[in-house]
């Protein structure tokens, strides 16, 4: 048997092991079965980490890089991503379920494509604005600077954990900050070895990785007075935590958090696209994505023939062992999420929801150690339901009645978050006007997921703030400075010097 590989911190550059020692299994949910050891930090870790990250941006060399050079490092670590896909792609299944079709169609180039945005648009971005003069009350000329925050702090969650370091470390190093991330102790791997890569296109210190659970390493970090800035992705209930943290120290501080995504559907939808649509859009990653399209509010017109075809469709997805390029829909990423999922099913039962496929667990073959569930579609759902109201983050989907337009919106804003939304009709002139009444920070119409590496994601409401993604992100990793210089030499025409100098 092969020897179980290790994980241990990225610090300055190179591989450290956890002070403590510790380390921790990786499970994959696929099969149950250990693909890896994870180095478990503590506050100590964390300190050196934070120590090499503060070194790293003292260095003049990084923080004041050019634009153009800072470009090409960016491409670099494009490249670097693209050279070592299939490694990086095999890591994401083992260690967090993802489907071999979208790691590799879909994860994989969005960050490389990401990173390349970026590098073109640290080309032109302003770091450097010059107002105009103004004459009065004296000659003097201004300019507004974007420099670096410092050392970011960047905690991911579980779910997508390539994607999510795109999202987060592409624009801390276009802005040229130093970075300490913490990935989830659940799926660090991939993390942890595409830092490890990045080392070669990254001066020391620049990009570490401290791996650990939440009350060790990610409170450490959120409380720490020499990071100037958190990133976090995760649930609302821990946002909620970490902005608190984050005021103890009046940390700059963005929050992508969850959400539970309407879909309304108008009678004159094309309902094939709907079905496929839909279910594409709660489906993905197995229901395990913020941005999921959980609520789909169909028009009482076409209730009926929507749930056939839901059904229909559903019944052809084929859930399975996530490295088979056949599977659509993978495993639940721990089992206690498995079981949190089958609750809320219960639940939704319970309260008067009724079932049209799935609700049990799936069997898989040859993966009978994995957390599976089968794509679910409930029906008859009430917007005050358990099933309705709270991120179930799973293949459910709930559907919901509607009788006209003005009804539907209002189904659709009440609603705690407000990350994603969407409208399915023919009437494109009527989905704009829809779209302005949605209260979310993407909205989709006629398909779901439709995330550009160019246009910014985020949240309204308890889905967070700030934005990720595109040129828009790099505004979350700067300050703003305003630098104004007087052309007037001589003391007595410096008229606003008589407020105070009146002889």
């Amino acid at each position: 048997m092969s020897e179980t590989p290790l994980y241990p911190h990225i610090i300055n550059g190179e591989r450290r092991e956890p002070l403590s020692g510790d380390y921790a299994d990786v499970i994959n949910p696929a099969t149950g079965q250990v693909v890896g050891r994870a180095a478990m930090g503590n506050a100590a870790d964390v300190d050196t980490a934070v120590s090499a990250a503060r070194a790293a941006f003292d260095n003049r060399e990084w923080r004041h890089m050019p634009p153009a050079q800072r470009s090409k490092v960016l491409y670099q670590c494009a490249q670097l991503v693209m050279a070592n896909a299939q490694e990086l792609i095999e890591l994401e299944i083992g260690c967090s379920g993802a489907t071999l079709t979208r790691a590799s169609n879909m994860d994989i180039p969005a960050v490389a494509d990401l990173w390349m945005n970026l590098a073109e648009a640290v080309k032109t971005y302003p770091f450097v604005e010059a107002q105009s003069p103004r004459p009065l009350p004296e000659q003097w000329h201004s300019q507004v600077w974007k420099e670096p925050v410092g050392v970011c702090g960047l905690i991911t969650a579980w779910n997508f954990p390539l994607l999510l370091f795109g999202f987060k470390v592409g624009p801390a190093l276009a802005a040229g900050n130093t970075i300490v991330l913490k990935p989830s102790e659940l799926t660090p791997t991939s993390s942890i070895r595409l830092a490890e890569i990045l080392q070669e296109a990254l001066p020391p210190g620049v990009l570490n990785v401290v791996n650990g659970d939440g009350p060790s390493v990610g409170e450490t970090m959120t409380l720490h007075p020499d990071i100037d800035k958190i990133s976090f992705t995760g649930s609302t209930r821990i946002g909620k935590q970490i902005q608190a943290n984050c005021a103890t120290t009046l940390k700059r501080c963005t929050l992508e958090l969850g959400g539970k995504g309407p879909g309304i559907v108008m009678s004159d939808a094309n309902l094939d696209m709907v079905a496929q649509g839909a279910l594409w859009g709660v489906y993905m990653n197995a229901g395990q994505a913020c941005e999921s399209g959980t609520r789909l509010l169909v028009h009482e017109d076409v209730y009926d023939s929507l749930l056939e075809k839901l059904a229909a469709k559903s019944a052809k997805v084929i859930v399975g062992n996530p490295a088979d390029p056949t599977t659509g829909v993978g495993p639940m990423s721990t089992e206690t999420h498995f079981h949190k999922v089958m609750g809320y099913i219960e639940s939704g039962v319970a309260e008067g929801a009724r079932v049209v496929c799935g609700g049990n667990q799936a069997q898989v073959p040859g993966c009978e150690g994995g957390f599976y569930v089968e794509p679910t579609v409930l029906a008859d759902v009430s917007n005050d339901m358990q099933v309705a109201r709270e991120e179930i983050f799973g293949p459910v989907l709930s559907v919901i009645k509607f009788s006209d337009v003005d009804e539907a919106i209002a189904l659709a804003n009440d609603s705690d978050y407000g990350l994603s939304a969407g409208v399915w009709t023919d009437d494109l002139v009527q989905a704009q006007q829809i779209a302005r009444e949605l209260r979310a920070g993407s909205i989709w119409i006629n398909d779901w997921h439709m995330l550009r590496t160019d246009a910014p994601f985020g949240g309204y409401k308890a889905s967070g703030y700030g934005r990720e993604m595109g040129r828009h992100s790099i505004d979350a990793y700067v300050e703003t400075k305003a630098v104004s210089m007087s052309f007037e030499r001589a003391p007595e025409r410096k008229a606003m010097h008589r407020i105070v100098h009146t002889q």
